[in-house]
Order: structure tokens, then sequence, then C-alpha cells
């Protein structure tokens, strides 16, 4: 990943958990979405993304969770985003609350996956 962005992937056995830190823009766009593309046709396809580190996040940003969310979609899947009131608020800007799965905590977005803590 780039500087601008730095995060980690956990792997189980029934999902995956993304947590990110910094910005998700156009800068860290092209990066992030060739991991989570890779993330989507190798591992369990039920992934959380914890955003609640961001700093930033624009329109290129939201284009790889909404890429990222269809292609889950398409197979069976599901992407589930922990936010911040940044990301929350890019969210509903661009009017994708109904669309994203945005959860208040890491806890919250472990439940809806039905994984264990």
């Amino acid at each position: 990943m780039t500087v601008s962005l730095r995060g980690t992937r956990e792997v189980h056995q029934t999902h995956q958990v993304f947590r990110l830190t910094g910005m998700l823009d156009a800068f860290s766009e092209p990066n992030i979405r060739k991991v989570l593309q890779q993330a989507v046709e190798t591992g369990p396809k039920q992934i959380i993304l914890d955003l609640s580190k961001i700093e930033f996040i624009d329109s290129s940003g939201l284009g790889v969770l909404v890429q990222t969310a269809k292609q889950l979609q398409a197979m069976q899947g599901q992407l589930h985003i922990v936010t911040n009131p940044r990301v929350t608020q890019a969210v509903k800007l661009v009017r994708l609350e109904q669309f994203l799965s945005l959860q208040p905590s890491l806890e919250a977005a472990l439940a809806a996956v039905g994984a264990t803590s």
C-alpha cells in the first residue's frame, strides 16, 4: 500500500478483516483496489473493512468501496464497513448509506458476519 494508506489483513475461516489507517484517496486507490480484488478472489467472501481510523476519503475511495461491495454481492458475499464520522459523512453525501453496510464498531461488523471475536 502507499504511504498515504496503511493497513493489515486478517484472514479467518468465515471472513477477512482489513484495518486501514490514513487516507483512502486517488493516490492510494490503485493499490487498495488491487489488494481488495485479490482478497475477494482468494479469501472468504465476507469482508470487513475497518475504516474507523481513516482520516480522509474521497470519491476514488468511495468508488473502491462500491466496486468491492458489488463484486462480493455477485459472489454471494458481503462487505461491512466500520465507519467514523468522516467516512459516514462522505457515504451519506453521495447517498450510498442504503447500499453499503455501515457498522458502528468492529464488534458490530463481526456480529453481522456471524463471527465470534
